[in-house]
């Protein structure tokens, strides 16, 4: 299925137009906000069109569901695009979630449902001390090219699983997520702003931005 859309380049204002893959709208929301900061209008992110089905993420890593995802709204659209994928890994559970991380409970996860089952195997498996709810956040965020040309960025955060969910704020597992370079607090307790200057995701985009920054600029000479 394809979608036509404006060219990947815009001359005039020299803006390098991409599609962000994602359609967890709480992830574009964040997305969107780190990587206007980080490159400001050099880089448009445009919104997946809505006849582009969601891609199944078979791949075996973070890297592959990325780069797979990526790849598939660019060969629909014509155009760049960017994606991302994300894992939680808690060292208690051997890495687990790990690239299962958004459908950990299963077919019909939701935010509420992988937490709880997160909080469960660690009960399970009798890590309740803080110092056997160690885990990291990684995200990979990849942007690909109709060439084939591909740039990439990983960022990590590494924490603590809290005991319970605390916070109503950032969505996932943020709510049980306490960082290390934080104050004790969850990411789910931070603003937005503190969330991004920390955060896997923030990083990985940041990076990432950069370089996308960078070919806009080359791409017009």
């Amino acid at each position: 299925m394809s979608a036509h859309l404006q060219p990947a380049t815009d001359g005039a204002s020299g803006r390098l137009r991409l599609v962000l893959a994602s359609a967890n709208p709480d992830k574009v929301a964040e997305i969107q906000v780190i990587v206007a900061e980080a490159a400001g209008d050099r880089v448009e992110l445009v919104p997946r069109p809505s006849q582009v089905p969601d891609v199944e993420e078979t791949g075996a890593t973070l890297h592959d569901n990325a780069r797979l995802k990526a790849l598939t709204l660019c060969q629909a659209t014509g155009l760049p695009a960017v994606a991302d994928d994300t894992g939680l890994e808690v060292d208690a559970l051997d890495g687990a979630p790990g690239v299962y991380s958004a459908r950990f409970s299963g077919p019909d996860a939701t935010y509420t449902t992988n937490v709880a089952k997160l909080l469960d195997e660690l009960q399970r498996r009798g890590a309740l001390d803080p110092s056997r709810r160690r885990a990291r956040f990684r995200t990979v965020a990849l942007a690909c090219w109709p060439d084939g040309s591909e740039l990439v960025a990983e960022g990590a955060l590494d924490g603590t699983i809290a005991a319970g969910p605390r916070g109503q704020a950032g969505f996932g597992y943020d709510p049980v997520f306490i960082p290390d370079e934080g104050d004790g607090r969850t990411l789910a307790q931070m603003s937005a702003q503190e969330k991004h200057a920390v955060s896997h995701r923030g990083r990985a985009f940041r990076a990432l931005a950069a370089g996308l920054a960078s070919s806009a600029a080359g791409r017009l000479r």
